[in-house]
């Protein structure tokens, strides 16, 4: 690694420019301790406090009760009829209504709430920072359900999907004309048709990866993990899967309407995202290939940040594959309207930027090219080829995308707490959010790879080639690099996921039907519900939120699967109905105290397709709360008792949405 001495002024500079914010910290810090024990103190001299009280301020709105409506969902027969007030001091039942949550308007029927196209006018359009996540402020949270448009359908089963979508539910037929010479995309009668075709791949999905089969191994098991950056409508990503490549393809919301949406219509895993000024939520070392098909994005300017950014997520000895212009530009040039110079300088650029990163170019042949991420930096240290156009990251974390924060909406919870101290926290969320930046900026460096005692080796160590890497204990896992989780955990989670899901499809008997296919984990610890789900014919989005006890997300990519870092006090970067199923395990505990609950099953809500369904495991305290606030949202549900009996403190919760939708606007009649 490239070292800096103790005694260069640079060195000096950087220690005072730290001070400054560690001391903010360090005196934030205890004002967080100070009024901790002033609230403790507070609620400990209040006789009256009582446990389901101390519960009922989990969420910020004291209005939402409990349902005195008993609607259950499908269910195994032995769990239709519980008692759990013999074992817990809450009450099931209440006389009082519920507060039914209205219908937004039809206007927001595709609503993105961090990638909102009004909110996104307000930012800077400089490494189209306008494009990146802004989340709403508290105050233009909405508290209403996100209608599905009229004469939505149930989207046709996997495969079927893959080939096709209703117009109805995506009535967007732009792609449709701007692309089809590039055969996207098609419109035929009420249904959408795609053909697989891309820019760069007019001929199909297929013959473009059998072209890239050709020049990298594909079909082996040693690549699994993909992605796709300016997916389009994921149809590299969608052919992939036949190969046994689960891409992560994304896509910004822009001029190409509803790209990302078309992607996850068909079954495809997809996110909207971008790339601009700061990093992608993915761990380092995390996919095997890095694909661009004419993506737009300036892979050359900003010293190669963004080509650091892609060797950052790059598995040593990863490939990144590039089609389109500039590559093979001596040929193509004319029908690219640019001129030769232009385009030779831009290819000229990206070599030095690849060779600055210490990549290979594997081969270059029509319009395709390849390099590939070396297994490590030992080669690179000696030749020095690293240090002499780029240096190396100073990070202490590579994983890091998101930095934890403090929540803004979380002051309702604390003034509840101590409702005396509220302009001292006003001022202390004001601190914090100076402090501390919600994202992780991009750096024009090299991320360093875990040393190796051999040039042979990999750094972090191998995976087994898929299938086997599914059930491998991760190199993360054995070389001791995740604390706390050691082998003999990893193994016992892959057991208890088995069997619990063996019991979902007792008590969900859509699940082996092909009724689900897009599923998120939105608390995936080690991926094992994932894992366990691989016999289905689904594809399960692995969500580690930032605050958990362990980041694992870097340990679920050893294993083959695909997942995303995600603060569940803002909105996920999708479209509205974009998951059959949802599975939310444990999450409730780890953000109780955060923020509204409230506004988290809202966002599950928006996410959920009609009629999808979700699963909950949490204590009961906690699912009755849940309950409560679902019964507003037009979801009937059921508590059931845990597989290994009533005894289990923690409980399941499965819930349905209700199919409704929107009323049709005068434009839409």
């Amino acid at each position: 690694m490239a070292k800096e001495y103790s005694g260069s002024p640079k060195h000096h500079h950087r220690l005072e420019a730290k001070r400054s914010p560690l001391t903010w910290i360090l005196g934030v810090s205890f004002l967080c301790i100070l009024f901790y024990v002033l609230g403790a103190w507070q609620r400990s001299s209040d006789p009256n406090t009582t446990q389901f009280s101390a519960y009922n301020r989990v969420g910020c709105d004291s209005h939402v009760t409990t349902s005195d409506n008993g609607n259950a969902v499908v269910g195994h027969p032995s769990s239709t009829n519980l008692d759990f007030a013999s074992h817990h001091q809450v009450v099931l039942n209440s006389s009082k209504t519920v507060s039914q949550f209205p219908s937004c308007d039809m206007s927001f029927s595709e609503y993105t709430p961090c990638q909102d196209k009004v909110r996104g006018r307000k930012f800077d359009r400089n490494m189209l920072k306008y494009r990146e996540r802004h989340c709403p402020a508290k105050e233009e949270l909405l508290r209403c359900l996100i209608p599905a448009p009229p004469q939505y359908k149930t989207p046709f089963k996997w495969p079927q999907s893959r080939d096709y979508a209703w117009y109805s539910n995506i009535p967007h037929r732009e792609l449709s004309i701007e692309k089809a010479i590039q055969n996207w995309i098609q419109l035929e009668g009420n249904r959408f048709r795609f053909p697989g075709g891309g820019t760069m791949f007019p001929r199909g999905a297929d013959a473009y990866i059998d072209d890239i089969g050709r020049l990298i191994p594909l079909i082996d098991g040693t690549i699994r993990t993909a992605i796709d950056t300016g997916c389009g409508v994921a149809s590299f990503g969608a052919y992939l899967l036949n190969r046994n490549i689960l891409t992560m393809s994304f896509a910004p919301r822009d001029t190409h309407e509803a790209q990302v949406q078309f992607a996850l219509e068909r079954g495809v895993p997809a996110m909207i995202g971008i790339m601009g000024s700061q990093r992608l939520p993915y761990p380092a070392r995390a996919f095997d290939l890095a694909h661009c098909s004419r993506c737009l994005i300036p892979w050359q300017k900003y010293d190669g940040l963004y080509l650091a950014e892609v060797d950052r997520i790059l598995r040593p000895g990863g490939y990144w594959v590039l089609s389109g212009p500039p590559i093979h530009w001596k040929k193509f040039w004319r029908g690219w309207e640019r001129t030769r110079e232009d385009l030779k300088q831009e290819q000229d650029a990206i070599e030095d930027v690849a060779k600055s990163l210490c990549w290979k170019k594997v081969i270059e042949k029509n319009d395709l090219s390849v390099w590939q991420k070396p297994i490590n930096h030992v080669e690179c240290f000696r030749s020095k080829k690293v240090l002499k156009a780029s240096h190396m990251c100073e990070s202490d974390d590579p994983d890091t995308a998101w930095y934890s924060h403090w929540c803004p909406s979380c002051s309702c919870f604390l003034l509840d707490t101590y409702s005396d101290i509220h302009i001292v926290h006003t001022v202390l969320i004001f601190l914090l959010s100076f402090v501390l930046k919600r994202y992780r900026n991009l750096e024009a460096c090299v991320t360093p790879l875990p040393e190796v005692s051999s040039s042979d080796d990999v750094a972090g160590g191998a995976t087994e080639k898929w299938p086997e890497r599914a059930y491998a204990v991760p190199p993360r896992i054995r070389s001791g690099s995740t604390p706390g989780i050691t082998a003999e955990r990893f193994v016992e989670d892959n057991k208890l996921w088995k069997e619990r899901v063996a019991h979902y499809k007792r008590i969900i008997s859509p699940l082996p039907t092909g009724r689900y296919r897009n599923i998120m984990d939105m608390n995936a610890y080690l991926g094992g519900f994932a894992a366990a789900m691989l016999n289905y014919p689904v594809w399960v989005m692995n969500v580690v939120p930032i605050n958990s006890n362990h980041d694992t997300l870097g340990v679920i990519y050893e294993r083959g699967l695909i997942g995303t870092y995600q603060d569940w006090c803002e909105a996920f970067s999708t479209y509205p109905r974009t998951y059959d199923l949802i599975h939310a395990s444990g999450l409730f505990t780890l953000y109780q105290n955060r923020c509204d609950i409230t506004y988290i099953l809202l966002e599950m809500d928006r996410i959920l397709r009609p009629e999808g369904t979700v699963i909950f495991r949490d204590t009961v305290e906690l699912l009755v709360k849940i309950q409560s606030i679902t019964d507003g949202m037009r979801w009937k549900s059921q508590i059931m008792d845990h597989e290994s009996g009533p005894f289990n403190p923690e409980k399941i919760l499965v819930a349905v949405k209700t199919y409704w939708t929107g009323e049709a606007t005068q434009k839409q009649l």
